[in-house]
């Protein structure tokens, strides 16, 4: 049977576990932003890793965000925000559970800031509540609101790259154009940039749907100005001066598609939906990168691109996110 984790990388989801005890030294909680979005509590999860609940004013309610601190809290770090898949984090889509990625970046300088929420919203603004997916201000909350909380609380030194998979690799293309200069670095994995392509926007709307929501209620009907308005292969030439770094597999099976691998579904029929439905997805998403890629090089934008064999799983975006490293650490201002 076709899962969400074949198309979107969603799979069980056990949580990560808070632990009672002091707030680590150095958060501030006291942080409000000028809309009235502010935090809400801060719970320790071990020395170095915290969550932070954080009010949304945008869309009037309290979302959690992981938050792993560099070693060295002494001097202002940078931060890089990662975005979650389709789930937001909320259903198994998730860095924390499905990857190293906590244990990657522990060495680094970094301020590692998890958003937890949105499930299949694409983190952009909505024109309409849906009624299975609620009120979806996310661009606003990731541009507007959660920076400048996250900046006061962790002590930050402003600088901000992002990275993200599959719906959110979209988005992280999206976000700097929205909000020039609040992004230093964006890494891509498995993303499509078109939406407002025939393509792409079938891609977005199977995405949602598959989340139970209308993707009419996003950006209205495909035809709709939205839709090219949010397309950052569109506007291309305004990723100009961003850290680029863009991934995508072929389609085709790789070194993460094996029977009972340890980024495989579970079984033969696991195998099959990952191999078959995620190549297929995968297949769309080559095409998009690709198409994007090109464009740049157009455009003269320098850019880092990645194309592989592969499927539309975590065992490969965990390796481009090591992969991207050097392109995100550049644009953090990072040796």
């Amino acid at each position: 049977m076709l899962t969400a984790a074949a198309i979107f990388g969603c799979t069980a989801f056990a949580g990560t576990v808070a632990t009672a005890g002091p707030i680590p030294s150095r958060i501030a909680t006291d942080a409000v932003s000028e809309d009235g979005s502010r935090i809400e509590g801060v719970e320790k999860i071990d020395d170095r890793n915290i969550r932070i609940n954080v009010y949304s004013a945008a869309m009037n309610h309290v979302y959690p965000v992981e938050v792993e601190r560099p070693a060295d809290t002494s001097d202002p770090r940078p931060s890089l925000y990662l975005l979650n898949g389709a789930g937001g984090g909320q259903d198994g889509a998730s860095w924390d559970e499905q990857s190293d990625a906590r244990k990657f970046m522990a060495d680094k300088d970094v301020n590692l800031i998890t958003p937890i929420g949105g499930k299949f919203s694409y983190y952009t603004d909505w024109n309409r509540d849906d009624p299975v997916l609620g009120r979806n201000r996310w661009r606003t909350y990731l541009t507007e609101e959660l920076p400048p909380l996250m900046n006061r609380a962790l002590r930050t030194n402003g600088v901000n790259a992002i990275a993200g998979i599959s719906t959110s690799a979209t988005t992280v293309l999206d976000l700097p154009i929205a909000k020039p200069g609040l992004y230093r670095a964006a890494a891509a994995y498995s993303g499509c940039a078109q939406t407002s392509d025939p393509i792409g926007s079938r891609f977005v709307k199977v995405a949602v749907a598959w989340g139970g929501g209308n993707a009419d209620n996003m950006w209205g009907p495909a035809d709709s100005p939205e839709w090219a308005a949010n397309d950052p292969y569109l506007h291309a030439d305004k990723l100009r001066g961003l850290g680029l770094y863009l991934s995508s597999g072929n389609g085709l099976p790789g070194r993460y598609d094996t029977l009972n691998g340890s980024h495989a579904l579970p079984g033969v029929s696991g195998l099959a939906d990952q191999v078959f439905i995620g190549g297929l997805i995968e297949s769309a998403t080559n095409y998009c990168t690709r198409n994007l890629v090109a464009k740049l090089g157009r455009l003269g934008i320098p850019v880092t691109y990645h194309p592989a064999a592969g499927t539309h799983s975590w065992g490969y975006w965990q390796d481009e996110l090591k992969r991207s490293w050097p392109v995100l650490a550049h644009g953090l201002g990072l040796t």
